[in-house]
């Protein structure tokens, strides 16, 4: 069980800086004006919600992988030590867009919900979350072949 939580956790901070590189590109291709990472923790933050916080992007970087390598702990113990399917790890990256972006985030107030939301930034964060599945799968599955 450790060893599947901790090549889950390693997988998943893999995972995240693959699935942040595409929100990057998007931020710079004008699709997504600022990352939502920022965002959730700027409305974590004390004072008012919306108003931009000293140390938000840091802030929100490590957040980011924090929750990434978290979920990806879960999928290394939900997948209990075989090999998983890219299949796999990319249809529990987007039930965690979903459950997130659907969800909690806009439920928070922080985000509109995706149907609601810009296209851009959803077409951004839907595609860093199938990278973020692939690259989780494939990772967690090199690290169990060894």
């Amino acid at each position: 069980m450790t060893r599947n939580l901790v090549h889950g956790v390693v997988s998943g901070a893999v995972a995240t800086a693959a699935m942040s590189a595409v929100m990057v590109a998007g931020e710079r291709a004008g699709m997504m004006p600022d990352q939502p990472p920022k965002r959730i923790v700027r409305a974590a933050l004390p004072g008012r919600k919306h108003r931009r916080k000293p140390g938000e992007k840091a802030l929100g970087a490590v957040a980011h992988l924090g929750f990434g390598s978290a979920s990806g702990a879960l999928f290394g113990l939900l997948t209990r030590g075989r090999r998983a399917p890219v299949s796999l790890g990319i249809a529990y990256a987007l039930t965690i867009w979903i459950g997130s972006y659907a969800g909690w985030v806009p439920g928070l107030g922080i985000l509109p919900p995706i149907q609601r939301d810009r296209p851009g930034r959803q077409a951004v964060l839907a595609a860093g979350h199938v990278v973020y599945g692939v690259t989780l799968a494939r990772t967690m599955n090199r690290l169990r072949s060894r």
